[in-house]
């Protein structure tokens, strides 16, 4: 079979969106190979304020480029990549050319139950630099290989990696203010949608930070409180800081500094005033390594849509529990399939603290037929094989333009 790369883009969607069997199951002897992938640039409307949904020329949304993986015996998986260049250097842009003209040739043809060795071939087509190149980009393949792989398998993940799927997740509010008179009824809002727990970001004023915490604290007295800074504090202010949001309640401090600053990181620890969790640099497991050599962090707020996949995700939780170190659940305002993976493996993996999952906080759309059942502060892990979803395709379809890489004899 003569292999050909071809690039289509399509004014009407709907020519390139397949139907498939509910869960479709491969025979388990057969070797399946990756034949096509589409990828349907979307932007989900958002609600809510949210600093980093704040686009160019005041535009807002969520963008997610959603990607559809299709096997040679018409099985389908998907994931969805999450670029937003308000906390890293992915755009909508970079996340579309890196997939379909570098990740996407270097899978087809491939078995999509290599996961590993998918990750291999990524890695040759876009050289890591200090760490993995274009992650977020990456996280949306990692999760159509996941579904798709356990399709295949008739596998959820929790069964592809021998775990026994555990109850519901519960979930924290976001209280994302720039007033403190506003605090009150964001934590009301969330109540009245059954959430006990918040976090809070904060950064750069400690003053205001202190002031945010103290009044969460106060509206919800039992919450555990957890503290983004999103690299937002210099040094100094950061050791200032910590001790006032610890007596003010909060229970850990997530980012205060951008991820280099690999000696702030150290003091802040040495000071000891909070937990010192990393997020934004923490994108490989050997970056959690060095930087737990290193003595930089108390544990990692833990986001697959960031760090590369559930692959990458699932090494990264059994480093922090063989190092005894905090890990909590964390995302980057996930949409419907990221948030049904990032669901699956927090489930899998027994997540003890609330999870700061704030996709249904913020955003207003769905393309799912069974939208995840979130209720009163607590969301399900989704059944069935891989993720566990249905997607609606004609909703993708209403949504996007199609930008395909196949195969052809």
């Amino acid at each position: 079979m003569k292999r050909r790369e071809f690039l289509r883009v399509s004014s009407a969607a709907a020519a390139a969106v397949l139907t498939s069997p509910r869960f479709p199951v491969a025979v388990p002897s057969r070797r399946a190979k990756i034949e096509r992938i589409d990828l349907f640039p979307v932007v989900y409307p958002t609600v809510g304020y949210f600093k980093f949904f704040a686009g160019p020329r005041g535009s807002t949304g969520r963008a997610a480029v959603i990607i559809k993986m299709t096997a040679d015996d018409g099985t389908v998986g998907w994931g969805q990549a999450l670029p937003i260049p308000t906390w890293s250097y992915e755009t909508i842009e970079t996340s579309l050319s890196v997939l379909r003209d570098y990740f996407s040739p270097a899978l087809i043809g491939r078995d999509p139950k290599d996961i590993e060795g998918a990750h291999a071939a990524m890695d040759k087509a876009i050289a890591p630099g200090f760490t993995t190149g274009m992650p977020i980009s990456r996280a949306g393949i990692d999760l159509a290989l996941h579904d798709l792989s356990g399709k295949l398998q008739g596998k959820s993940l929790a069964e592809m990696w021998g775990k026994t799927k555990t109850g519901p997740i519960t979930l924290s509010w976001t209280v994302n203010v720039t007033n403190l008179d506003d605090i009150g009824p964001v934590v009301e809002e969330g109540k009245k949608r059954g959430y006990k727990h918040f976090n809070i970001k904060v950064a750069p004023d400690p003053d205001f930070d202190a002031a945010l915490a103290r009044e969460v604290r106060r509206l919800a007295p039992e919450t555990f409180l957890w503290a983004d800074a999103n690299g937002g504090y210099d040094l100094e202010t950061a050791l200032r800081a910590a001790p006032r949001l610890a007596e003010a309640g909060v229970d850990v401090l997530e980012a205060p500094l951008r991820p280099n600053r690999i000696s702030g990181y150290q003091a802040l620890r040495k000071q000891g005033a909070l937990p010192i969790l990393m997020d934004e640099g923490v994108v490989s497991p050997i970056d959690l390594e060095e930087f737990i050599k290193l003595g930089m962090l108390d544990g990692v707020a833990m986001k697959p849509a960031r760090c590369g996949g559930l692959l990458s995700c699932r090494r990264q939780i059994e480093i922090c529990l063989e190092h005894n170190l905090i890990w909590l659940g964390s995302g980057l305002t996930d949409p419907d399939i990221s948030l049904a993976a990032s669901l699956c493996i927090y489930g899998a993996y027994g997540l003890k603290k609330p999870a700061a999952l704030n996709g249904p906080q913020f955003l207003a759309a769905d393309i799912l037929k069974k939208p995840l059942r979130i209720e009163s502060g607590t969301a399900y892990p989704p059944d069935g094989p891989g993720l566990g979803i249905e997607v609606d395709e004609a909703r993708v379809a209403k949504l996007s333009k199609t930008i395909s890489r196949s195969q052809e004899s």
